[in-house]
């Protein structure tokens, strides 16, 4: 029998009157953990399966995304990709002695069994989520329709909020429960497939690395390790998401794919050519985002970018 568990660590932090007003904190549901900030919502974690009318079945994301001052980012069920759901990691080609098994962008015949989350407040300030997910197909063994091929243990790293940002950091372990198990991007030139984001995007969206303008293409490009995503998120005010993949990753790390319009932004990984899961050893998938408004310096950004 599955046992889902939720550890309080720290005894009285969340809700003792004498806690710092605007400490992390979080509520844990049967849907999963909302991730706040005294009382304003920052993220919430999706630990049950949810999908829409039945169709497009998914768990193991965030959405709700929230900015900084509490207005929600992300977009989950968009009309234009129903399969988008705020941020999430996963891969057109799944495979397993080179025959598909699913498709985990798509939602098909892959599913999420999210065993364990785990919430904790850290000597810094910070709140860490910690899960542990078993990847299942329908279409790997005849008359299993619930088998484990993958296993994943992931933590997000929320960090309490300075004047103008707030970074959140993930790193996403993933290792085979079977043998000649492959993830890799879509089958085509564009190769997308990885950690992607699907914000909500208004009409003067512009992306920049390094502070040069980086139009997006309709394949795959190079630029830097990290990607700012800038524009009027918030009504007529300027904020962004800066994206950054680590420099420990596995190659490539400086690949994107970006859209203006009606779609997710991805940081590819590791693009249309497949690549193998250990069983032995997990592939470690690291990325930072830091959500902001107005500017921030040059000289903190330099900083945030040698993760």
């Amino acid at each position: 029998m599955k046992v889902i568990s939720y550890f309080l660590t720290i005894s009285c932090l969340l809700f003792c009157s004498n806690a710092r007003s605007q400490s992390l904190n979080f509520e844990a549901s049967a849907e999963g953990i909302l991730v706040k900030e005294g009382t304003k919502k920052v993220l919430f974690f999706q630990k049950e399966i949810k999908s829409l009318n039945g169709k497009y079945p998914r768990a193991n994301y965030i959405h709700p995304l929230y900015d900084i001052e509490g207005h929600i980012l992300t977009e989950d069920f968009p009309e234009d990709h129903l399969h988008h759901r705020g941020i999430f990691w996963t891969w057109h080609q799944i495979l397993v002695d080179g025959m598909s098994i699913g498709d985990g962008w798509e939602c098909k015949d892959i599913s999420w069994d999210v065993t364990d989350v785990r919430a904790t407040i850290e000597n810094d300030e910070s709140l860490r989520l910690y899960t542990n997910v078993f990847w299942n197909t329908s279409a790997y063994k005849e008359g299993d329709s619930n088998f484990p091929f993958l296993h994943e243990k992931t933590e997000i790293k929320i960090y309490p909020s300075e004047e103008n940002y707030r970074i959140i950091d993930f790193e996403i372990s993933l290792l085979a429960l079977v043998n000649h198990l492959k993830i890799g991007g879509s089958d085509d030139i564009k190769g997308y497939g990885g950690f992607s984001v699907r914000l909500k995007l208004p009409e003067d969206i512009s992306f920049s690395s390094e502070e040069i303008n980086i139009p997006p293409t309709n394949e795959a490009l190079i630029a830097k390790r990290w990607m700012d995503i800038n524009g009027s998120f918030n009504e007529n005010k300027k904020s962004g998401v800066i994206i950054i993949a680590s420099k420990e990753n596995p190659t490539p790390n400086n690949k994107w794919i970006l859209r203006s319009k009606k779609s997710m932004q991805n940081a590819v990984y590791p693009g249309n050519i497949p690549v193998k899961i250990s069983k032995e050893n997990p592939t470690i998938l690291k990325y930072r985002m830091i959500l902001y408004k107005n500017k921030i310096s040059s000289s903190l950004l330099n900083h945030f970018y040698q993760f």
